[in-house]
């Protein structure tokens, strides 16, 4: 049983046989809070239907009728309803009630549902157990008429909530129960499911899709990935897009799918690439941004037929670009997310060379009470801090390392994975630590740059990125703190050399298995045309032997 099978299992309750409705037969409980949010909705006002039957206690006024279930209610932050009883409303346990809140407004896309257990009612009677916050479903309905539905006037939304996952969004319970679990097989039935999320953005045919891109013309390709190739192309209104079209034999791209469309379409920041649409058509299923004239970053630094020259002002530029993309992702979004795939390929470069965080398929929800512990790792060797790659446990402080890595790579003009030192290193965050420890981390600079680089910023950044790809997350600063010191507001710890061989084993394992495998040796690779980019190992760790996926660039 993974650990979503074992939340789902201690957190949901449901009666065999019940003259109940259907719908009040399940719930969601939780010791102390369950929060719910539902995103990229329209904004304006909202009545919120809440949905209670009390099917953890028996009215049979036997011991099992003693206990009593008290939480507060909170929608968008305001309590809507004090010491809540779900047995008082009805007069009696197992009986359905509603609870409605009128007039709920929505400014930012998002809706956020919140119970609370604030220490009132019964923890030991009558057995002990959890008798936190109880809920069937809540249902939403928009007080306003939406363009889209000129018959009935109001659109109403209705979400179980008992099968879902404590404090995920939406599409992450999709994901969760239609394609880790295996129930969505075949097209048709893929096509279904996702057009059953209301997503709330432009959707394109696919006749749009072709025409825009000349039936997907090999001339247009301008990229490839484990998702599948991106093509430019250019709407009917003369909008330039790229058009990102999943790999139809690829499953985890399936699951990528959901999650970037339910992750990237809430967010409006400068710093993060723009999401215009989808096609969901037959076996298509298509992604469309705003084009980025300049591509990668990485093809920017280390493609020998890019012509994009990057100066030291616009690589300092680009880090602290980036840096305020994750902040937002990080801290000032309602929505704390980890993205988990930071580096150098999935930041893109606009025609003013403003940098774009892109891809979003493996981002995952940052919830600040819960420590995430990943069974099933995902990212890019590398790029990966120690603690996630070896353990699976997961931070905001995992971008941050591979922000650390990235900066690295915008300094050298080096990629941290194809570039082999002539010494010991292994790659080139080995490189930089040697170079600090011995003084010469002017060294690291790229040598295209020549002398217009200013050396007082230059040290300082490359100071900033040795500080983020600490090996102990503890140590990371934030995102905003990177902001702030890059931008010279705030003063950057000195970096303290480290001779700790047990740490750089954490740091480097996986790059030195890497290279023995280049060379031959025992780690075995498998490559296929609908996992490009994947490289699929075994490796002893705390979790056991699980196998982890991760996309290797070398």
């Amino acid at each position: 049983m993974d650990d979503g099978d074992f939340q789902n299992t201690r957190y949901s309750r449901s009666l065999s046989s019940s003259s109940l409705p259907e719908l009040y037969t399940t719930a969601r409980v939780s010791p102390v809070t369950l929060t719910y949010f539902h995103y990229c909705l329209e904004n304006g006002k909202y009545t919120v239907h809440l949905h209670f039957a009390e099917i953890q206690f028996s009215n049979d006024k036997t011991f099992r009728s003693l206990g009593k279930r008290l939480f507060n209610i909170y929608v968008q932050g305001v309590l809507v309803w004090k010491d809540f009883d779900i047995e008082d409303k009805p007069h009696f346990s197992q009986k359905p009630h509603i609870l409605s809140t009128y007039n709920v407004t929505v400014t930012d896309g998002i809706l956020e549902i919140r119970f609370y257990w604030a220490g009132k009612g019964t923890t030991r009677i009558p057995v002990r157990g959890v008798y936190g916050p109880l809920i069937s479903a809540f249902s939403i309905v928009s007080d306003s008429k939406p363009c889209s539905d000129q018959k009935n006037g109001r659109r109403k939304i209705v979400i179980g909530v008992a099968f879902g996952v404590s404090a995920f969004c939406l599409v992450l319970i999709v994901v969760g129960i239609f394609w880790r679990k295996g129930f969505v097989k075949g097209i048709k039935r893929r096509e279904k499911v996702i057009k059953g999320q209301d997503f709330r953005m432009r959707t394109f045919t696919l006749k749009q899709i072709r025409a825009a891109t000349d039936g997907f013309s090999p001339a247009n390709k301008v990229g490839e990935g484990g998702f599948g190739p991106v093509y430019k192309g250019q709407l009917s209104d003369g909008t330039w897009v790229a058009v990102k079209q999943l790999s139809s034999k690829s499953r985890q791209g399936n699951r990528e799918f959901l999650n970037e469309i339910g992750m990237i379409s809430c967010f409006q920041h400068p710093n993060l690439v723009k999401l215009h649409g989808c096609c969901i058509e037959g076996d298509q299923l298509i992604l469309v941004y705003e084009y980025m004239e300049n591509n990668s970053l990485a093809r920017a630094l280390f493609s020998s037929e890019n012509e994009l020259k990057l100066d030291w002002p616009s690589r300092l530029r680009i880090c602290i670009g980036i840096a305020k993309g994750l902040a937002f992702l990080h801290e000032e979004s309602r929505l704390k997310v980890v993205h988990r795939d930071i580096k150098a390929t999935n930041v893109l470069l606009d025609g003013n060379l403003n940098p774009k965080i892109s891809d979003f398929g493996l981002a995952r929800l940052d919830e600040e009470d819960k420590t995430h512990i990943i069974t099933r790792v995902a990212g890019t060797i590398g790029y990966m801090a120690p603690e996630y790659a070896l353990w699976g446990y997961l931070s905001y402080k995992a971008d941050v390392y591979s922000y650390g890595v990235v900066v690295l790579e915008a300094v050298s003009g080096k990629s941290n994975n194809n570039y082999m030192p002539s010494d010991n290193c292994v790659c080139l965050l080995d490189k930089a630590l040697h170079l600090e420890r011995t003084e010469n981390v002017m060294q690291l600079v790229d040598e295209r740059l020549g002398s217009e680089v200013n050396p007082t910023e230059t040290k300082n950044t490359i100071k900033v990125a040795l500080l983020c790809t600490n090996p102990s997350p503890s140590l990371r600063p934030t995102m905003s703190e990177v902001v702030n010191m890059l931008e010279g507001r705030s003063s950057i710890p000195d970096v303290i050399p480290e001779g700790n061989d047990f740490t750089e084993d954490l740091r480097f394992k996986a790059m030195r298995d890497v290279h023995q495998n280049k060379e031959g040796h025992s780690l075995s690779t498998s490559r296929t045309d609908d996992s490009a980019g994947i490289l699929t190992y075994s490796t002893p760790s705390m979790l056991g032997n699980d196998i982890h996926e991760i996309s290797s660039e070398l």
